[in-house]
């Protein structure tokens, strides 16, 4: 991609160095012609030979597009030995190509990125000594360290440390999950703040990173290719130039009139009006924090009829809040939140800071707090105004106390923790993952303002925290506990069916966001989401996802307005031409005046300054 933009970029300035010389020599200098013909005849050899010769191998493909005018023109200026008409369709049809490439990304740029963000090296421990080895060299059952914030090198079991990992690049739970003695890693899963030790389960190569990579790569290849708009309107236009050129030649007998229609046909509002539109809602997106990766989405958006949203960070803010507490054995909801928020100050327990928040809310002063310790399986523990406070899992409290086993409520979705005072069960604290206040708005609003036909969510998460999100969401279609690889299944199976837009915003998020028509990354949570995506939604806020809706559709419109009207004026140009009153150098010269009007059209996305939210 990066070799073809920099030919053609360069073919457009050798174009335009060629034909200001050959101005220059016949106008200014006053040296001799054939001077000028020279650096014509440069232009047509080293930049307009590498453009027909591209032509005439998607022509072999089948590849039928409004190009293929451009390169009929630089054949047939060369016959007939006009020469700068020839040099000017170059400058237009390499000029055209470049700016439409404009900010395109390469398609290896995901899974580079996703590749340097793997560890390479893994400390592992053998006979009593840690010693750095290659991933690729860990086996099945070897030992391997994990210090403090580093990533996760292979799946393995914990065999020794306490600590957390961060795994909602593959889970989409936005919580630090616990580990401690026998409990599952994954690699890529990001360490907490304290060592651990496990054993290698898998191989690098078999581990969950790896086939997220796998996955990514396949979705890569199953990226479809888009009839482009330029492509669409060119295929009834080029038609239309070639036999109005025919008919001119053969009833004229003069193969210039042939030239002058091809000339004036050449189709550059579709080459270079087009892209300059692009190129304005680029710009546009940029300036209301929107960056678009992939430029060809901007021409696919308003034509999507399915929207598949991931549900963590993306419909929620991706921060857990209290949502419920349940209060047992006479002891006070004030009472309980003010012990469990003194004794959480002090621990890095995965809902300690939604604990503290709910109880700034309600405006609880905080206690003094003796003996705090949190050891393994035993939860978090302390003396609070001489009381003995504990804060543990469910599971874990009726281990020891099965006699509470139909006390405590069945968790239908969110977390939960139990919080006992002095040995007896005093609460359950259940929480949720809290919802964007925009979400319910956003979401109504798909159908009737953007023909939206099917809204659903896919996500990783529980299915009962799934469905509780969406019925406050009013979505009715949800997919839960997904993996990577299945949400590729489910966006490839809508996307054959109908175009698709895919909104996310973690890892876990790159392969579906590969697949669908259109991929949009919500926020700046991962690079390799970023990179995955056709568009980078810089702030999370579902209001900046509609204002992209609205700069494609805009985008679109002004583009078919500047293609259209220009082909338009061309086709008139194409009859003066056919009946002689345009010769081949005039016609080109026309074309530039069409190309002025449409690209000045063009240029009016960029300055668009109305509200570009409708919710």
């Amino acid at each position: 991609m990066k070799l073809q933009f920099n030919k053609e970029s360069f073919i457009a300035m050798f174009a335009l160095a060629g034909i200001m010389f050959y101005i220059s020599v016949r106008f200014v200098l006053g040296w001799p012609l054939f001077i000028g013909d020279l650096a014509l005849g440069a232009v047509l050899i080293l930049g307009g030979l590498p453009l027909v010769w591209d032509l005439l191998r998607k022509l072999l493909k089948g590849e039928f597009g409004s190009d293929l005018l451009a390169g009929i023109s630089i054949i047939t200026s060369v016959l007939l030995q006009e020469y700068l008409a020839g040099a000017l369709v170059v400058l237009m049809l390499s000029g055209g190509a470049a700016l439409e490439r404009f900010a395109l990304r390469r398609a290896s740029s995901v899974l580079e990125a996703l590749s340097k963000r793997m560890p390479d090296r893994a400390h592992r421990k053998k006979d009593g000594e840690i010693k750095d080895i290659s991933v690729q060299d860990i086996q099945v059952g070897d030992e391997c360290i994990i210090f403090p914030h580093e990533i996760c090198p292979v799946d393995g079991i914990v065999t020794g440390g306490h600590s957390t990992m961060d795994e909602s690049y593959l889970t989409g739970e936005p919580f630090l999950i616990p580990k401690t003695q026998g409990t599952v890693v994954i690699s890529g899963a990001i360490n907490g703040q304290e060592a651990l030790t496990i054993r290698a389960t898998r191989k690098a190569e078999d581990s969950r990173y790896a086939k997220i990579m796998q996955v990514m790569n396949a979705s890569q290849q199953f990226r479809p290719r888009i009839r482009r708009l330029a492509d669409q309107l060119g295929a009834w236009y080029t038609p239309v130039a070639v036999v109005i050129a025919v008919i001119a030649w053969i009833i004229s007998g003069n193969g210039h009139r042939f030239l002058a229609v091809m000339v004036i046909a050449t189709p550059c509002p579709l080459l270079i009006a087009i892209p300059v539109a692009i190129i304005g809602a680029i710009s546009l997106s940029a300036q209301r924090g929107i960056i678009i990766k992939d430029p060809a989405i901007l021409e696919r958006i308003d034509e999507c009829r399915v929207m598949i949203l991931d549900k963590t960070g993306t419909l929620t803010y991706g921060r857990p809040q209290v949502t419920k507490v349940h209060c047992f054995h006479d002891f006070k909801h004030r009472q309980v939140l003010e012990y469990s928020a003194t004794l959480e100050r002090y621990s890095k327990h995965p809902l300690a800071m939604a604990i503290l928040e709910e109880a700034k809310k309600e405006d609880l002063k905080f206690s003094e707090a003796l003996q705090i310790n949190e050891r393994p399986g035993e939860g978090l523990r302390g003396v609070v105004d001489g009381r003995e406070v504990c804060i543990m899992g469910r599971t874990a409290w009726l281990k020891s106390h099965p006699e509470d086993a139909g006390t405590i409520p069945s968790l239908t979705s969110g977390l939960e923790c139990v919080v006992a005072i002095d040995g007896t069960l005093a609460a359950l604290l259940q929480f949720h993952d809290k919802p964007r206040l925009e979400g319910r708005s956003f979401i109504d609003h798909l159908q009737p303002r953007h023909k939206f036909e099917e809204v659903m969510i896919v996500s990783g998460d529980r299915e009962g925290e799934v469905r509780y999100l969406a019925e406050q969401m009013g979505i009715s279609q949800i997919y839960a506990g997904q993996s990577p690889e299945q949400k590729v299944e489910i966006v490839t199976g809508r996307a054959r069916k109908s175009k698709t837009i895919y909104l996310g915003d973690g890892i876990n998020d790159a392969p579906a966001l590969l697949a669908a028509t259109v991929g949009i990354a919500f926020g700046q949570n991962s690079d390799i989401t970023s990179e995955a995506a056709g568009a980078v939604i810089m702030e999370s806020s579902l209001e900046k996802v509609d204002e992209l809706f609205h700069i494609a559709r805009c985008m679109r419109s002004i583009a078919l307005q500047s293609a259209v009207g220009g082909m338009l004026l061309s086709i008139i140009g194409m009859f003066l031409a056919a009946f002689g009153y345009l010769v081949p150098v005039a016609g080109a010269i026309g074309q530039e005046i069409i190309d002025l009007v449409a690209v000045v059209n063009a240029l009016r996305v960029a300055f668009i300054r109305e509200r570009l939210s409708d919710f």
